[in-house]
Parts: structure tokens; sequence; C-alpha cells
């Protein structure tokens, strides 16, 4: 079915690495949202208020949410795919995580005003009246939210799109919320227990718990979130395959919305090598990873001394600085002989939220690189890592 809705109203919807077709995709997934959900909300709140029940008609108004998010996502994708401008240099892109957020706020309001009409009723109970039709709407919920999920996936996992990832887990969540309140009408019909109001404070409750979790979800990006390991350790090993390359560090990854990500990172290369090679070899690196990757990559480029002598040092200060915590790497070592001393100079990469103190930690680097008879002082700068401690 996803594939026959692609090629229906998809233009060339396989070259998703195209932002126009990337957006196609997205308003489809909105589109269809909204159609499935006004459905379901016409077949729940219809039967829910025949038969007075309001677990049916909470599990509808959900349902209307869903309707509502899927506009706001649809608008999200739309504005989404603007081009850049003056007043936003750097595209429109974030603009779907921020319809996220909408998104996630509205889930919110809704959970906390079923709960309170959940309440009453557990409070002053009424009868309900659970016939064959109310069967059949929630079963048919059921297959159509399920339908959804994997209908969302599918189409979040081709354009690479958190927000239909997390639309698809509120359609799997809405067919296990839905499912409970079909099992608790069939009790109520057949035992005569009322569980109307519990059934529909539970779903209440794993509203407000699902919209809790989007709110954390999209506002990650937005804060500026780490990048994945995946994508650190990708783009590291790809920048070593370069001939030329001897290390790379300092990699700080910008999200401006899917499909835009903008790197730094800066690249060790052997002092000794002609400046114009290494520059045609850093143009290299920067045009593969936007032609290939998609991500705007600014390559600052570090000349290392090389030597056998210097790379022995380097290894052994490395191995010194990683007794006092193994997470902690060095970079960018010079060293500058003196007659009473000699200075090692180098920069040392810790891990978010380190435990030592600075000063704590430098006085330590300088206690563990003491070898011989001549002093060693060091002149070290902190870098605080802000992908991961893998490169």
């Amino acid at each position: 079915m996803t594939e026959w809705l692609l090629r229906h109203f998809v233009k060339d919807h396989e070259n998703i690495q195209d932002d126009a077709v990337r957006s196609a995709c997205g308003r489809l997934a909105g589109l269809v949202g909204i159609v499935c959900n006004l459905l379901l909300v016409a077949g729940k709140l219809t039967v829910g208020s025949v038969s007075g029940s309001v677990s049916i008609i909470a599990d509808g108004l959900n349902n209307l949410s869903d309707a509502a998010s899927s506009v706001i996502a649809l608008v999200g994708f739309k504005v989404a795919a603007r081009t850049a401008d003056k007043e936003h240099p750097f595209g429109h892109g974030r603009f779907e995580y921020i319809a996220g957020l909408a998104v996630a706020v509205m889930i919110l309001v809704i959970g906390i005003e079923l709960g309170q009409s959940s309440l009453a009723k557990i409070i002053s109970p009424t009868p309900v009246a659970f016939g064959f039709w109310g069967f059949a709407v929630l079963t048919a919920s059921v297959l159509l939210k399920v339908w959804m999920a994997v209908f969302n996936r599918s189409m979040g996992q081709r354009i690479s799109s958190a927000t239909l990832q997390a639309v698809s887990a509120d359609s799997r969540n809405d067919a296990i919320a839905t499912t409970a309140v079909l099992l608790a009408a069939m009790v109520s019909h057949f035992t005569g227990v009322n569980l109307d109001g519990w059934m529909g404070l539970g779903v209440a409750v794993f509203i407000v718990y699902s919209g809790v979790g989007f709110v954390r979800d999209t506002m990650n990006p937005l804060l500026g979130e780490a990048p994945p390991p995946e994508l650190v350790k990708y783009i590291a090993d790809k920048i070593a395959g370069y001939e030329g390359v001897l290390g790379t560090h300092d990699l700080i990854v910008h999200d401006y919305g899917p499909g835009r990500r903008f790197a730094s990172a800066h690249v060790e290369m052997p002092s000794d090598l002609d400046a114009l090679i290494a520059h045609d070899i850093i143009d290299n690196i920067e045009r593969d990873l936007w032609e290939n990757d998609s991500i705007h990559l600014i390559i600052h480029y570090d000349p290392i001394v090389t030597g056998e002598e210097t790379d022995s040092i380097r290894a052994w200060v490395d191995r010194q600085v990683k007794t006092i915590d193994d997470r902690l790497t060095i970079h960018d070592l010079r060293l500058v002989d003196g007659p009473s001393h000699t200075n090692y100079i180098f920069d040392v990469v810790t891990p978010p939220e380190f435990e030592i103190p600075e000063k704590e930690l430098l006085k330590r680097i300088e206690e563990a690189v003491q070898q011989g008879e001549k002093p060693i002082h060091t002149v070290v700068t902190i870098d605080r890592s802000y992908a991961a401690t893998l490169i």
C-alpha cells in the first residue's frame, strides 16, 4: 500500500535525496494521517455518544489530537522545505522540530482534559450500552492504527524523519490503547463490571506519558543535542581514509533540520607536507562530505611535526594521560626544549560532564608526564568534547 501511494502521489519518489521529494513524502504522510484519523474520530465519537462510554469518547478525542498533529506535521514539512533567505541563511529545516513540539504540547493538554473527564466518570459512573457497532468501530480502529504505524515507520525510515518515526510510535501506542478500551467495553458488557471511567483514565495517563516523551524528543534537537555516535565515527573514519591525514579532533556538528547538517573539525597533517597538496586534500574531504552525505564540513588544518622521536613521545604522553582517565585524548603535541626544562604543549579533550575539576586535572597531567632528571613543564589546553570521545 505504501509503495502504491508513493507511485501515485509522489513524483520521482525513489530520489529521496532531493529535498522536494522528501518534502512531498512528508506531506503525503501528513494527508494520510489526517484522513485516517478523522474517519476514526467520526466513528468513535458517534459510538461513544450513543453508548455513553467516556473511554470510547476519550479514544476518539485522542484520534482528533492525532489528526491535528498530522495537520501541524503537514505545515511543518511545507515550511521546512523553504529555501534559505536573508533572515534564515541556514534554511527553515528546524521548523519541522518546532511543529513536533507543538504537537507534543497539544497531546499533553488533551491528555490532562481527558483525565479530568475520566475521574468524574469514576466518581459518578453511568451505564454503558456497548453493542455491535461499538465492537466493529474499535476493532477497525485497531487494525487501521497498526497499518498507520507500519506506514509511518516505513516513510520515516525512507526519508530519515524523526517526526514520522514519532508519529509511527504514536499510532502503535494508539492501537494498544484502543485494544484496552475494547477489552474494558467487552468486560462491562458481559459481566456488568463498569470499567469505563478507569479505562478512560488509563488512556489519559498513556496520552500524557506519550506527550512528555514527545516534548523531550522534539526539544533535544532545538536545544542542540550531541550528534549520534555512529555519525561521529562515520565522519572521523571518512576523514581518516584520506592519504596524508594523521588524525582528527574537535568535531562539532550543528543540526539545522533533517538533511541540513553543518560541521567543523580539526584535521592533523604532516607539517612538512606541501601547503597546496594539503589544501587540495582538505578540499576533497569537504566536497566528499557535501556531495555524498549532505554535510557542510569546514576543516581547520593542524600541521603536526612528525618523526620517530616525536611520534614516540606523543604516544607515551597519550598513555600517561589515559592513566588519569581512559576517556581522555590528546592532540596537537609540540615540544620546546630548553636548557633547564622541556615544554610539552598539547590539548586534552575531556568528555561531557567530566568529574575532575580543571585545576586538579592540569596538576595530575603534569605529574603524570614527568620522567628522567630534566623537568617537564606542561602547557595544556582543556577542550570539551561537543561530539564524542571516540575520535
